[in-house]
């Protein structure tokens, strides 16, 4: 289990248990390193130790043996109250008090660290509009007053408001609504993507771990069977009981962690919007498709076009492609998740979308190229080879 790449560790767990007095093992002998601007998922069943894994990161547990450091510093030296002004914590029935306004209720933490009321407020109003509440709305109601979801955005705030390098997040967004749920992941995941924190985010939903984690540690009874990647944990489970635990169907889950890559497009016949019709027919005759991609003088997609409708009887062969051409409803960017590629040509009934690098066309992807980008992403973590240089075995026909 060795440490991440991404940058010099933040969190590092050495050798830490958590024993209680009756015999119970909460954590055994856990060591690992989270690097800063890392965000772990620990994911796993009620009891396995990921929750207090993360709550002794803030001393609210106080490990039996071993040391955690933070920063470079062992926390056991910290004052604990102070550790903790420092440290962001979400929890899932998010603790905002009922008698202060959500303004109030950002502002509590810089209001404890010193900063005039002014000033913390401020920073409070800040923080509001980053997670999506206008602040001049609902800056001064009560908790009560908003939603599931607007409370759990201002718990996040309240968390980030003295701008700690490291959040802890217990199952934020397990009381909230499957629709509301994913959107402040989305939510989450843009913050994440602009703040840099360093997380350990818990939670018992696998998808959820999929989507957020840089990377994933699995939990059993205490201990953590596998700590990598999603694309790998999903990909290559290096026990039994993750493979169990991530499930049968995980190379479905797979599918959101596993980007569109350019060698995963074909590329059919393209002809240009201004084209006359014939040149385009003599075009999609010379390559025996039936098809083609129409895109405009600036290498944009126009839309695609079918041989039948250049060729039919009393078609105007001078006539510009464009006026022949159907729209391209499917489509979607370079590096997308297969998932979103799959949902798309689900929902538009397509045989394939175009992927696009900002507004320049690159191909189209097929089912069969979706496949293959799935089977080469996991053979590629079985066999550590870059995706690319994965070869794959064909499959044959039923009618072979």
């Amino acid at each position: 289990m060795g440490p991440s790449t991404l940058g010099e560790f933040m969190i590092r767990f050495e050798h830490v248990t958590k024993r209680y007095a009756d015999g119970t093992t909460a954590v055994d002998d856990l060591s690992f390193e989270v690097a800063e601007g890392e965000l772990i998922t620990l994911v796993g069943p009620s009891g396995c130790g990921k929750t207090t894994t993360m709550k002794m990161v803030n001393r609210l547990i106080e490990p039996t043996s071993g040391r955690i450091l933070l920063d470079g510093e062992d926390i056991a030296a910290a004052d604990p109250v102070e550790l903790r002004r420092r440290i962001g914590y979400v929890i899932q029935q998010v603790g905002l008090f009922p008698h202060k306004t959500v303004l109030d209720n950002t502002a509590t933490v810089p209001h404890l660290l010193g900063r005039p009321r002014k000033q913390a407020r401020a920073r409070a109003a800040e923080l509001l509009d980053l997670v999506g509440l206008d602040p001049a709305v609902h800056g001064d109601r009560y908790p009560d007053q908003l939603s599931g979801g607007q409370r759990q955005r201002v718990g996040v705030a309240r968390a980030l408001a003295a701008d700690p390098p490291v959040l802890l997040m217990d199952e934020p967004f397990g009381a909230v609504d499957p629709v509301v749920r994913e959107h402040l992941q989305n939510e989450f995941l843009r913050l994440q993507s602009t703040l840099h924190k360093t997380v350990l985010f818990v939670t018992h939903d696998i998808e959820e771990a999929v989507r957020l984690g840089d990377r994933i540690a699995v939990y059993g009874a205490g201990r953590i069977e596998q700590l990598d990647t999603p694309a790998t944990v999903l990909g290559a489970p290096a026990t039994p009981y993750t493979a169990e635990f991530v499930g049968a169907d995980r190379g479905l889950k797979r599918l959101a962690v596993t980007p569109v890559e350019a060698a995963d497009l074909e590329e059919p016949p393209v002809v240009r919007a201004d084209d006359p019709a014939e040149r385009a027919a003599a075009t999609l005759d010379t390559a025996g498709a039936p098809w083609a991609v129409v895109l405009d003088a600036g290498g944009a997609p126009y839309g695609w076009v079918a041989a039948d409708a250049l060729t039919a009887p009393g078609a105007d062969r001078s006539a510009p492609v464009r006026a022949l051409a159907r729209p391209m409803t499917a489509a979607l960017p370079l590096g997308a998740p297969l998932r979103q590629a799959l949902s798309t040509l689900l929902q538009h009934d397509a045989g394939w979308l175009a992927v696009l690098d900002g507004d320049r066309y690159l191909g189209v992807l097929t089912p069969a190229g979706l496949h293959g980008a799935l089977r080469r992403a996991t053979a590629a973590d079985a066999t550590d080879l870059p995706r690319e240089e994965v070869a794959l075995d064909s499959v044959p026909s039923t009618g072979a």
